[in-house]
């Protein structure tokens, strides 16, 4: 990230405006160097990032690291392979600016995004195999998804 960046989402901070970022870890990589993060272990990173940008950062992985300045980490381990996916980062995103919309705290949209993209993940890799899943299919799938957690 360059340092107009950075000042770009801290000053979004101040504004008392919300930012989520989503960065897979090469992402999360670049966004540390550009704010001299050295944390390599996903934990530290999501929580170095979030203090250096003033935001919400949801760090995918295996396990997604939900981290906000000042909050504890949360971790959502419910993802699938399946949703190493080009595309499939864009749902993600989508979803935690739905519920951003709709008035959720950003950490709140980010864990519940997060935790509603999994699942729609795991629905569409039942449908049509974790190999074939595309960002459509998960797309598709969040409204199964926010079924099952009714």
């Amino acid at each position: 990230a360059t340092a107009a960046g950075r000042a770009a989402a801290v000053q979004r901070a101040r504004d008392g405006r919300a930012l989520v970022v989503t960065p897979h870890a090469g992402e999360a990589a670049r966004l540390a160097a550009g704010a001299r993060i050295g944390a390599a272990e996903p934990c530290a990173l999501a929580e170095g990032l979030s203090r250096a940008y003033g935001c919400v950062v949801v760090l995918k992985g295996p396990v997604t690291h939900i981290a906000a300045p000042g909050l504890p980490t949360l971790l959502m381990d419910q993802g699938t392979p399946a949703l190493a996916k080009a595309g499939t980062g864009d749902v993600l995103a989508g979803a935690i600016g739905a519920l951003l919309a709709q008035g959720l705290a950003p950490r709140d949209a980010a864990a519940l995004g997060a935790t509603l993209h999994a699942l729609a993940g795991r629905a569409a890799a039942e449908k049509v195999g974790a190999l074939s899943v595309t960002a459509v299919d998960v797309a598709e799938s969040l409204p199964e998804a926010i079924r099952s957690l009714s």
